[in-house]
């Protein structure tokens, strides 16, 4: 019982170090997140950023299926 007593001591302790050493660690702003433009599928109206979408001279697509089926 006295070891358990001891054992349970010491887990706070350590949770009591741990807690106040993050407290006065300073905070890293974040940076915000890039803003990238957005465009929307023209078969399944999906919405993607530009960068990753399939563009044509018909309009951006989500992938090369869709692009594909388009075409039909």
């Amino acid at each position: 019982m006295k070891l358990l007593l001891v054992l349970l001591a010491v887990l706070f302790g350590v949770w009591l170090w741990r807690s106040r050493r993050l407290a006065e660690r300073p905070q890293t702003p974040r940076r915000p997140a890039e803003l990238q433009n957005m465009v929307t599928c023209r078969v399944c109206g999906v919405h993607l950023p530009s960068t990753e979408a399939v563009r044509t001279a018909h309009g951006a697509y989500c992938g090369e299926g869709h692009r594909k089926q388009a075409e039909k």
